[in-house]
């Protein structure tokens, strides 16, 4: 009987062990299958061993006018260098991570299959995002949805205002976890912990780590889930056996 439960779980566990730790999600501008980019654009270059982006998606990352989303940064006033050189780096993380598999969920949008969720950002990169852009304005709080994009570009909507960065975004957790419908989940823990996401890095990738981390994680949880569910049908079919 036993040897029938460790089948099934083998079965189950087989069906589990997707690759999710090197994938592309589908969604607008990604590639099938992650894999070399040698020529990989400036802030997107750390990820050129394994990306999920191509050359032309990492050098659009870096225009103000790009084609990957027509988003317009200045809605609110021009955006200084080193604010602007975070969404940069988070486009970059975006549009080349093959590591997100553990936060991809299926969504049902135009533009997209595939989304984020809740991807445990490390404190550090959250903190230093908003310190560089605490002096910007914006007029949402969520830039995901909402836009007048009348024009083809987008500009704050009818009835909105400008408004200081931290009058919309109070914390570095408020600015990480709302900007991007909460692509994003703000972690407390730092880089060297392992334990959340890095959107710069030098050399290796540090995130396939975390990603396998989390990812073992879940599995070990639908694990035992699989096993109190099948445990009574075991039992059930033993004595309908004896």
């Amino acid at each position: 009987m036993w040897l029938l439960l460790t089948a099934l779980l083998g079965l189950a566990g087989g069906a589990l062990s997707l690759d999710k730790l090197n994938l592309c999600m589908d969604a607008k501008h990604h590639k099938v299958a992650p894999g070399p980019e040698g020529r990989l654009y400036l802030q997107c270059a750390p990820w050129k061993d394994n990306a999920c982006c191509t050359a032309n998606t990492s050098a659009e990352a870096h225009k103000d006018n790009s084609y990957l989303y027509n988003f317009n940064w200045d809605h609110c006033g021009v955006m200084s260098p080193k604010c602007r050189a975070h969404f940069t780096q988070d486009t970059c993380f975006y549009e080349c991570s093959p590591h997100l598999g553990p936060w991809i969920q299926a969504v049902d949008q135009s533009w997209r299959k595939e989304r984020i969720v809740d991807v445990p950002l490390c404190r550090e990169d959250c903190h230093s995002w908003w310190e560089d852009c605490k002096n910007e304005y914006t007029c949402k709080s969520n830039w995901h949805k909402g836009w007048d994009w009348s024009s083809g570009i987008n500009k704050c909507p009818e009835g909105s205002k400008c408004r200081k960065w931290t009058q919309v975004f109070p914390t570095p957790k408020a600015m990480c976890e709302q900007i991007w419908s909460r692509s994003y989940v703000y972690s407390p823990l730092p880089r060297s912990s392992g334990r959340c996401m890095r959107l710069w890095f030098d050399g290796p990738n540090p995130n396939r780590q975390v990603a396998e981390f989390y990812l073992n994680g879940a599995r070990r949880h639908r694990g035992a889930a699989l096993t109190a569910l099948l445990l009574p049908a075991v039992a059930s079919l033993s004595v309908m056996m004896s």
